[in-house]
């Protein structure tokens, strides 16, 4: 098991979570994820510390709270030194009947964080999570509620999930400019057959030095093996009864038959692939896997060994391209794959784009020292030329530009 730190704090985590939505099977929904009893759930968690997983995610909307509970409950049961487990779980959801037991105002806030410490048996959470975006409740009011947790000791580092890139920028620019604590983690839907975070939220988290916590790394199911293009799935597979994450299913079909002959030769499940995958992108910094047996979280514990078995660059999305036109475990389309191989190439050579941009310009600011008619020897600063010009290096040096 690797570890990665959790975001830019000092705290390692190991790179695969334990997901808790599966505990209890309380309400409506949740029976549908799961309804893992105690005694199943403290086998999930003694087999995840056995392999080395140090991180446990849950939530106070889990089985209505129930999930926090059996949780708190199977630490206590195996006897977990508390500093040897990392706990994060998360507030926003709707908790309770009355107006103010939902959303991220700091009252609900401050009620919601004492009743997971009190259901999770603990003192402090590692890591508290806002469940998503209140429109209703202004972003600095939920940032200072956060903030005051951090220094009152019951929360250690915030985090966020299912945010816009704009929300999640602007949290942080409140952060920095009053000096309150700042999300160190964004946890959202990533999969290879979902990617659509690549196009702003990683390049955002890249730049900010955030942690990536991945849920629904299987896309709901789909990529466990059990769907195909021709086969609906078991009539018990979550998925078949609770259609979520949205998934553009034939994209799906398509990645599904490219891996699936991956994991034939290579004698492991298609799930195993997927995880695979994820585990090989560097912007993420945890995948939350969230088995209902002994065998699903074994097989996909197994997914963290992947490139001792078979190495990344053949077998992950950078060797030949399928029959059905994508890259092995890519999801995306030959042509787009021809053309990475072509940039791919270029950067070899040092013909990257960036580097002839770079030339380009360069060649286009070359021009011979300005010599304006009118104001030879004068303050260029409104030179009208219409040809661009570059100052001689007296004006250069002395601050004055053409």
């Amino acid at each position: 098991m690797k570890y990665k730190k959790l975001g830019r704090t000092g705290l390692f985590v190991s790179e695969i979570c334990l997901g808790t939505m599966t505990f209890g099977g309380r309400g409506e929904l949740w029976p549908i994820i799961g309804q893992l009893d105690q005694a199943a759930a403290n086998n999930l968690l003694r087999l995840s510390i056995d392999a080395g997983i140090n991180f446990v995610d849950t939530a106070d909307v889990y089985s209505e709270g129930e999930s926090e509970r059996i949780l708190g409950r199977a630490i206590k049961d195996l006897g977990v030194a508390r500093e040897d487990l990392i706990i994060a779980t998360k507030v926003r959801g709707r908790t309770g009947p009355g107006p103010n037991a939902v959303g991220l105002s700091r009252g609900h806030i401050m009620d919601a964080v004492k009743d997971s410490l009190a259901r999770l048996g603990t003192d402090y959470i590692d890591l508290y999570q806002i469940h998503g975006a209140d429109l209703v409740t202004p972003l600095d009011e939920t940032m200072r509620a956060l903030d005051y947790l951090v220094r009152a000791g019951q929360v250690r580092y915030i985090g966020c999930s299912n945010l816009m890139a704009w929300q999640i920028m602007k949290s942080l620019s409140l952060s920095a400019g009053k000096g309150w604590a700042r999300f160190e983690t964004v946890q959202a839907y990533y999969s290879i057959a979902g990617r659509d975070i690549e196009r702003e939220i990683i390049p955002l988290m890249a730049e900010e030095e955030l942690g990536l916590m991945v849920w629904s790394p299987l896309a709901g199911g789909l990529l466990s093996g059990k769907f195909r293009r021709d086969f609906a799935g078991p009539n018990d597979a979550r998925r078949a009864r609770f259609d979520f994450p949205p998934v553009e299913r034939e994209h799906a079909y398509d990645v599904i038959d490219a891996i699936r002959p991956i994991a034939e030769r290579r004698g492991v499940s298609v799930a195993r692939v997927a995880l695979a995958w994820l585990l090989h992108q560097k912007s993420v910094m945890s995948v939350i896997i969230g088995a209902k047996t002994a065998e699903q979280l074994a097989d996909n514990i197994a997914a963290a060994e992947a490139p001792a078995q078979c190495g990344r660059p053949r077998s992950f999305g950078e060797g030949k391209r399928s029959s059905a036109g994508i890259s092995p475990l890519d999801g995306r389309s030959s042509k787009h794959c021809a053309r990475a191989a072509t940039v791919r190439k270029g950067r070899v050579a040092g013909r990257s784009v960036f580097a002839a941009f770079t030339r380009a310009f360069a060649a286009r600011r070359s021009f011979a020292p300005c010599n304006c008619p009118k104001r030879r020897g004068q303050d260029h600063g409104r030179c009208r030329i219409v040809r661009p010009c570059r100052p001689t290096a007296t004006a250069y040096r002395s601050g004055r530009r053409c």
